[in-house]
């Protein structure tokens, strides 16, 4: 029973805390009083050092779209580390995926990889820099893309520095450069005439807009398709380039965000799930802008792209096994399991008499506890609703407790998200610990 102060893991956190600060590298898997740790792990259940086995709705943050070792990533895998680990060459591994990642994302004509999302995004705003000549970039209040200086910009903005939600501020995280965020214009999520109003009032500095098209840290609040025809618009009247992070949103469609909304983005962000659960980061888009930005030939590219581990043989062969895994037949089976969970979470918490809202979309889940239908569709809402329930995080905490304890690992925010390892009995499964936690709650 978790917390135990003679668990192992426990044991490992008091060696972590005298190494590492706050005992780990990632603040994301940390939660008090101390984290689990992993031992193994085998389809969608992973087991920690204590032995206790879980059903895991974590998947990495999106990354474990197969689950845990799944023997044909790890025969890829295998195979690729036989001839060769890392060298300073490319390899025919980085042509498969990256032919894979272009026949399936509609506005991707020329790929380049690196190691992460964070990077995967930091090169597409240089990218986008360096083709328009221009140095602003919007993003969305509250958003969240990664760690760059820039694109972190009012990520987690103080109400007290956000300005008026017409116009809002530019808002440093902290750690980093007031400079780089003077280079960032901030706009309202799903306003579209606040949004479009503030691009054309920067039009002549913009080099790029910057979306997201679901959004975790607002709750999986979802790009409307109003608002992306009018961003799409915009920016294509004044000559300004479209990003989509798709780091995340790829578990939108087949062919991601982007295929599932018919908006297709001049330049797209990639990570997570295309790597087969390796470290992985990719920017694409289209070929002018690609070729005009990175291609070494003819005179040099204008943005320099380096990186040791970029391409990795490793990351290339797990890469293009999961890419082959993720069928459209695989992704709408998931995608169903997906809402089944979500209306299951809705019947469980009608059955138990507790509020609960229910979001996401196809793999994607988040439970808040809160009245279903209260308004939370930006960041400023979010602010009001976390200030005005304190109990919701109490509440949310305790769940997440009880289904830890009870076989399943999930986010102790709420958040859940399925593999293609899962089928409808763990999902069921899945629902049953949540009844009993949510009659817990009272």
């Amino acid at each position: 029973m978790y917390p135990d102060d003679e668990s192992k893991s426990q044991q490992l956190y008091r060696r972590a805390l005298q190494v590492l600060p706050g005992g780990n590298s990632r603040h994301t898997v940390f939660y008090a009083p101390y984290p689990v740790y992993a031992a193994s792990g085998r389809g969608c259940r992973i087991t920690d050092v204590d032995g206790v086995e879980r059903l895991d709705f974590v998947c990495n943050y999106s990354a474990d779209m197969h689950g845990h070792s799944h023997p044909e990533i790890v025969a890829a895998i295998q195979a690729q580390a036989a001839k060769v680990i890392s060298v300073g060459m490319p390899t025919a591994a980085e042509i498969d995926l990256a032919e894979r990642i272009c026949a399936r994302m509609p506005g991707i004509d020329r790929i380049r990889f690196c190691n992460s999302g964070t990077e995967a995004v930091m090169f597409a705003l240089k990218a986008a820099r360096g083709f328009s000549g221009k140095p602003a970039v919007a993003k969305v209040e509250g958003a969240y893309h990664g760690s760059d200086d820039g694109a972190s910009t009012s990520q987690q903005p103080d109400p007290a520095r956000w300005g008026d939600a017409g116009a809002p501020s530019s808002v440093p995280l902290c750690g980093a450069s007031r400079g780089a965020a003077d280079d960032m214009v901030i706009i309202p999520m799903n306003d579209a005439g606040a949004a479009c109003a503030i691009i054309e009032k920067h039009r002549d500095q913009l080099a790029a807009v910057l979306l997201d098209p679901i959004v975790k840290q607002l709750g999986y609040e979802q790009a409307t398709p109003a608002f992306l025809r009018a961003i799409r618009e915009v920016t294509q009247k004044h000559g300004i380039l479209l990003i989509f992070d798709e780091v995340y949103s790829f578990r939108l469609g087949y062919r991601g965000a982007q295929g599932a909304t018919g908006v297709t983005p001049d330049i797209t962000a990639m990570g997570k799930i295309i790597g087969g659960g390796l470290p992985v980061g990719a920017v694409g888009g289209r070929a002018d802008i690609m070729e005009a930005v990175f291609d070494p030939r003819d005179g040099g590219a204008r943005v320099g792209h380096g990186g040791t581990f970029n391409a990795n043989p490793l990351t290339m062969a797990a890469g293009a096994a999961a890419m082959a895994l993720l069928t459209q037949s695989e992704f709408d089976r998931v995608a169903a399991l997906g809402e089944r969970a979500r209306a299951g979470l809705r019947e469980a918490a009608k059955i138990a008499a507790v509020p609960a809202m229910v979001r996401g979309a196809t793999s994607m889940v988040g439970l808040f506890h809160l009245e279903a239908g209260t308004e939370m569709h930006n960041y400023r809402d979010m602010a009001a609703v976390v200030a005005g329930h304190p109990e919701m995080l109490q509440r949310a905490y305790r769940f997440f407790l009880h289904m830890l304890n009870n076989g399943v690992l999930m986010s102790p925010m709420g958040f859940m998200l399925l593999s293609t390892a899962m089928t409808e009995s763990d999902i069921d499964f899945m629902l049953e610990q949540a009844l009993q936690g949510m009659r817990s709650l009272g």
